[in-house]
């Protein structure tokens, strides 16, 4: 008899404090199997005390961003042998009972990496013009560079299977992870696809694509992507 699939959650958070119990709590209320690992990056707040008291947390003695704080959470998974890892964001933004898409785009099409998208589907999201214009432009050499069809390459709600926790466990990009991440699954051969989810609007902070930092953002971001596709010829 086959024994579960061993998933985790890795739940990144900076000063946090506010979100972070309801974020586990409502991950645990979904699936009490899943392991939540809360990584601490480096905050100034009561994040890591608040998560303690109910989660798996490794506090980060200095902000490494979100790269670096996804990163570990990879690593404890790898490290750990876990079958799959979910990435959460700590702010409340994802819907734990979206990941039942996510596994099910996972039974269906065997892919690596499973990126929750909220462009598709029923009641999609809709969002700023200039967000969506870089949303695009950032899909749209995806697919040029790398072959790969996302609409949503931003979105941090996914799924990694054993072969893309072991590939990001050692190759995971700091800088804008998860456009970046999606060409790197890609250039090591492992199979994206994406799963309709729904998304709470933000209720603290503000996105990376906000405003007139979208333009600098997107340009950013390509030329990552250009720099990763120009590996191959190094």
């Amino acid at each position: 008899m086959a024994r579960p699939m061993r998933t985790a959650a890795i739940i990144p958070c900076f000063n946090e404090e506010r979100a972070v119990a309801g974020v586990v709590a409502e991950l645990r209320a979904f699936d009490p199997a899943i392991v939540t690992v809360v990584v601490d990056d480096g905050s100034s707040d009561a994040t890591a005390r608040v998560a303690r008291e109910t989660s798996l947390v490794i506090r980060l003695p200095v902000n490494l961003g979100i790269g670096g704080a996804v990163q570990t959470g990879i690593r404890y998974a790898a490290r750990h042998d876990f079958d799959a890892c979910i990435q959460v964001d700590g702010d409340a933004q994802h819907v734990a009972g979206e990941i039942a898409a996510l596994l099910k785009v996972r039974a269906e099409t065997g892919a690596s990496l499973v990126i929750g998208s909220r462009f598709i589907g029923e009641g999609s999201f809709r969002s700023t013009a200039m967000r969506r214009v870089g949303i695009g432009l950032i899909a749209s050499t995806l697919a040029t560079l790398f072959g790969v069809r996302v609409t949503d390459p931003t979105s941090g709600f996914r799924l990694m299977d054993r072969r893309a926790i072991a590939l990001f466990a050692e190759h995971y990009p700091q800088d804008f992870p998860e456009p970046v991440s999606i060409a790197v699954a890609v250039e090591h051969g492992l199979s994206v696809a994406e799963a309709p989810v729904s998304m709470r609007e933000r209720v603290h902070g503000t996105s990376s694509l906000a405003g007139l930092r979208s333009a600098a953002y997107m340009f950013r971001v390509i030329g990552y992507l250009v720099l990763v596709r120009l590996k191959r010829f190094l």
